[in-house]
């Protein structure tokens, strides 16, 4: 429950505790606490229990964290052998780098032809120029009052 919490943070609070609710009184406040977790965690536990029973001997074996997407993926994937299959085939680091070096090789290879080509079909610079932009009159008219 309390896995993020660090020291400076702890010692803050119990400091903090100190000045609020005094010496005296803290040994009170901290069995008053702890007794409305206790109450807090039995009426959760219950609850889940009511829903296991409602729910039906078929699922008997349903988890509530297995609500959270995060763990329900991380289940399946390490729970399913038709994934551990595919999984230990692909190597996505491998596959990866042979399609950065196909791309890297393509574009070397590209780039003296594309200078090559032109001047070999008798073909001037103007071929490799970008097209113009197109005028502003062109543009499509905003309507300020569709919006």
């Amino acid at each position: 429950m309390f896995n993020d919490i660090g020291a400076l943070e702890l010692v803050t609070i119990v400091v903090l505790a100190i000045l609020i609710f005094g010496p005296e009184k803290l040994p009170k406040v901290i069995q008053d606490v702890t007794g409305f977790i206790r109450k807090i965690r039995a009426f959760s536990d219950s609850a889940k229990q009511d829903i296991r029973q409602e729910l039906g001997p078929e699922f008997k074996d349903f988890e509530f964290e297995d609500l959270n997407p995060k763990t329900y993926i991380r289940k399946q994937l390490t729970e399913n052998e038709d994934l551990k299959e595919i999984r230990s085939s692909f190597d996505l680091r491998k596959e990866l780098n042979d399609v950065t070096d196909a791309v890297n090789s393509k574009e070397a290879d590209a780039t003296p032809g594309a200078d090559a080509a032109p001047a070999a079909h008798g073909a001037g610079p103007d071929l490799l120029k970008k097209p113009a932009a197109p005028a502003t009159e062109q543009r499509a008219r905003f309507d300020a009052d569709a919006t």
